[in-house]
Formats: structure tokens, sequence, C-alpha cells
């Protein structure tokens, strides 16, 4: 997940475009009234939208709109009494990308406000894969909250694991939030911290992220999958990323879940911007090209030496900035 930035003149280019797009729809004397709606969800050539009297309209999309996906703002046009057709899409603040089954980056969602980045006893939490995580949504430039489901499940000492793991996390001023789906423990902390944004769950694919959104939205028909009790590993349930609206307010976009999460299309610029506590301190090493290994003069290393910042995050940041190479997409997304 990223934010793909653009030059001034990029965005400038491509919303000139789409202006353009919205003039000569509106001239078109067989084209009805043009209005703007929300992507809701998005099969092939065709995407949901909602309107903004909240009606839903199965839309057709116009050729060289680029990728349309769930959350983006659009300009559309009735065609018949069912149906539209989409003649524009308005420039995105964020767009969350993932690589598909042979590397190739593709947009699943946009306009993300928040990240709610989900663990659970099974599959085990570690450090590397949160930190990830958070290197991606950092990029985003969101806010981030720790969710903990499945706390039910919590015995003393898988307890003391998480919350060691954890304590890392709340030092750096991030959110956790403990909930659990069977109890319901936390929800009503959870829907406060939900309410006005336009929110993802993040996370393994079997820590819960569809039976949480299934509990917040009890009337929609959320596919939920079985933890496989053999490899502990969930099956993806989601196939299609879609926007729910939430009865006390905000959004959600449920998104299909991957295993691992790869950062292949980030350098090692942004894998430092997402982590919190060392990017400050990277513009007062020596060297401005620092690799933050053996160089002389990197502030970075001596504060992990001097225990000024965490030896695990830094070791953490050093892993991920040696896995951008790694090219085994298909691989390493590849589903049971």
């Amino acid at each position: 997940m990223s934010k793909r930035k653009l030059t001034r003149q990029q965005s400038n280019r491509i919303a000139n475009h789409q202006q353009s797009l919205r003039q000569k729809a509106s001239a078109s004397s067989d084209a009805g009234e043009t209005e703007t709606g929300l992507v809701l969800t998005r099969f092939g050539k065709q995407v949901d939208i909602e309107a903004e009297n909240g009606k839903v309209w199965r839309c057709h999309l116009r050729a060289n709109l680029g990728d349309v996906v769930t959350g983006d703002r659009v300009a559309w046009q009735q065609q018949d009494e069912t149906c539209g057709v989409v003649v524009s899409v308005e420039p995105a603040h964020n767009r969350l990308l993932r690589p598909d089954s042979y590397g190739k980056m593709r947009a699943v969602a946009a306009n993300i406000d928040q990240v709610l980045v989900t663990i659970a006893p099974a599959p085990e939490p570690h450090a590397g894969l949160i930190d990830r995580y958070l290197v991606a949504a950092e990029n985003l430039e969101v806010d981030i909250i720790l969710v903990v489901n499945k706390s039910d499940l919590l015995d003393p000492e898988i307890r003391c694991n998480i919350q060691r793991l954890l304590e890392e996390y709340r030092g750096l001023n991030y959110s956790v939030v403990e909930i659990s789906v069977k109890t319901g423990a936390g929800f009503d902390q959870l829907r406060e911290m939900l309410r006005d944004k336009i929110s993802i769950f993040a996370g393994q694919s079997g820590v819960g992220k569809s039976s949480i959104i299934q509990l917040l939205l009890p009337d929609e028909p959320i596919k939920i999958g079985r933890l496989s009790e053999q490899v502990e590993k969930g099956r993806h349930t989601t196939t299609h990323s879609r926007l729910y609206h939430f009865p006390d307010g905000g959004n959600c976009i449920d998104s299909p879940g991957i295993r691992e999460f790869g950062l292949w299309h980030m350098d090692e610029h942004d894998v430092l911007r997402g982590f919190i506590e060392l990017r400050d301190l990277a513009g007062h090493c020596k060297f401005r090209d620092c690799q933050h290994q053996t160089e002389p003069g990197c502030v970075i290393r001596a504060a992990a030496e001097n225990g000024d910042i965490s030896k695990e995050r830094f070791a953490s940041f050093r892993r991920i900035i040696g896995s951008l190479d790694e090219v085994d997409v298909k691989t390493t997304l590849r589903s049971p």
C-alpha cells in the first residue's frame, strides 16, 4: 500500500483532462445531466455508484478513465432507468496499492482516512508484519489504529506476549483497541474511532476483518471464512473491494486481504518515512546518502546502540530495506 505521489504538473494535467471530459459530456446533445457520485465497488468494466441522493446505480466505465476503484469520486450520467456511465474521475488524495499475482501494482481503494491494522492470537502476530502495514499506512498519510481481535481467546501467556508486542507501538503513540467479535467487548470504543472516517481494515487473512465488519454492519451480506485449523492461515473471503456506510457515521472499505504484505513498489526513502521514530533522525546523519549500516556518523544506528530507539524496530527497518529487491511476488501472494 502506498500513496502514489504526482508532480504538480502531472496533477494539473489529470485535473484538466477530467474537467475536459466533464465539459464534453455536458455539451453532448444526447447526454443526460452530469452528476457526482461515490464508487462503492467495481466489477470489471462496471461500477456501482452511489448518487448524491443515496440511490445506487450500476454504471459502465468510459475508456481512458484510468484505474477507477472503490472510494473514488466520479462524474456520471444516467442512461436509462437502471444504469448510467462514468465520464470522469476526480483526483484522489491517496490510493491504496497492492501487487497482483504477477507483481503488477494495482489500486484497490481510494481516499482513505485511516487504516486499522488488525491482529489476533491466530494467525500468530509478529512485529515484522505489523511494521510492513505501518510503513504502508504512514506513506498513505492516514491515521493508524492497531486492533487486537479475538481478545476473548487471550489466555495469560498469549496476552502477555501480545501486550509485550504492542508496548512498542503504544510508546510510539499508535492507538490500540482490544475487541472481541464473540462477546462484543471493545466495539463501543471501535465505533467511536470509525465515526466520520473512511476506514479500511488491514491484516492477515484469518484475523477476523470481515467478522468485525459483519458485527458493525449486521444487515450487510459480508462473506466470512473460517481459519484453516491445519495451517492456521485464513482463506481469502472478500473478492471485490466494497464501501459500506456505518449506521453511526463513517464508512468502511472491505478489501481483499493478502497473507503477506510486500513493499516492492517502495524505495528506501518510503520505508524510512514509515518508521516515524527514524525519519526525523535521518537528516542528521553525516552523509546524505547514508544507508544506516556501517557508515561513520550514522545518527540512526547510534540511537539504536544507545537505546534511544528500539533495537528491534531498527532491525525490522533493516530487514524491510533488505527485502525491497524481492521479486517472487506470485509465490508469496498465492492463495492455498
